[in-house]
C-alpha cells in the first residue's frame, strides 16, 4: 500500500511530481445523469458501505455531504480476525477499503450517494487500484445493506453503462459482507493530517472538485 510503504520524504517527492504535472489539479467531477431509479424517502437514519481507493478520500469527500451524520473508516468483504490495516495490506484477505455512510433518507437519496460515489468520490474504471494505490483491497465495490439498495444500484450501473458516461467499462461490484471499523488513527484522517504529502496531492483535489461539481450538495 503506497500510503503506508513510502517514507513521507518519498510522498512529500510524489506530490512535487503530482503538483507540477497537473495530475492534483486535474480532479474534476465526471457529470453523469441522476439515478432513474432510487429509493423513496423514509424515516430514521440509513447506512450506506461503499469502497473505492484509500478510504482517506472517500470518507473526506461524504463527510462533506448535506444529509451525512457520519462517516467511518473501515474494511468489508473479509472476517472479523483480518480486519486490521497491517493484514488488509497483504492483499490476502478479501477485504476492501471501505466507509460507513450513516445518512438521513430525508435529506439526501441512496442514488444521489451512488452519483456522488461514482462522480468524484472514485474512477468506477479502475480495477483493483484507484491513482496510486494498488492491490484489490483498493477495489471499487458496493455491500448494499438491504434488497432495495441492491435493486438501485444495479440499475444505476446499468443506467450508467447505457449511456456510456465513462470512456472506459464501469467495473463496480455488488458485494456482500460485514463491514468493520478501522484503526482509530485511520477515522477523520484527512481533518487531523491536513499536510500530509498524500491528502495534499491526492484528496484536497478531490474534495475541491466536490465541492464545485455539487455545489447544491456540498457543505
Amino acid at each position: 500500500m503506497l500510503k503506508t510503504i513510502l517514507p513521507i520524504a518519498a510522498l512529500a517527492g510524489l506530490g512535487a511530481i503530482a503538483l507540477s504535472s497537473g495530475i492534483a489539479n486535474a480532479e474534476r467531477a465526471v457529470p453523469i445523469p441522476a439515478a432513474a431509479l432510487d429509493m423513496p424517502k423514509a424515516p430514521g437514519l440509513q447506512t450506506a458501505i461503499l469502497a473505492g481507493g484509500c478510504f482517506w478520500g472517500m470518507e473526506a469527500v461524504f463527510e462533506h455531504v448535506k444529509g451525512v451524520k457520519t462517516v467511518t473508516a473501515g474494511y468489508a468483504g473479509g472476517t472479523r480476525a483480518t480486519a486490521t490495516y497491517d493484514q488488509v495490506s497483504t492483499e490476502s484477505t478479501g477485504h476492501a477499503e471501505a466507509i460507513k455512510v450513516v445518512y438521513d433518507p430525508a435529506q439526501i437519496s441512496y442514488g444521489t450517494l451512488l452519483r456522488v460515489y461514482f462522480s468524484i468520490a472514485h474512477n468506477p474504471t479502475e480495477l483493483n487500484r484507484q491513482g496510486p494505490d494498488s492491490g484489490p483491497s483498493y477495489r471499487s465495490a458496493i455491500f448494499p445493506q438491504s434488497p432495495q439498495q441492491k435493486s438501485v444500484a444495479a440499475s444505476y450501473i446499468a443506467q450508467l453503462g447505457k449511456a456510456k458516461a465513462f470512456n472506459q467499462p464501469i467495473v463496480t461490484k455488488l458485494e456482500s459482507g460485514q463491514f468493520f471499523p478501522a484503526e482509530a488513527y485511520h477515522q477523520n484522517f484527512f481533518d487531523r493530517n491536513p499536510t500530509h504529502p498524500y491528502i495534499v496531492t491526492f484528496d484536497k483535489p478531490k474534495l475541491a472538485a466536490f465541492k464545485a461539481g455539487f455545489p447544491a450538495l456540498a457543505r
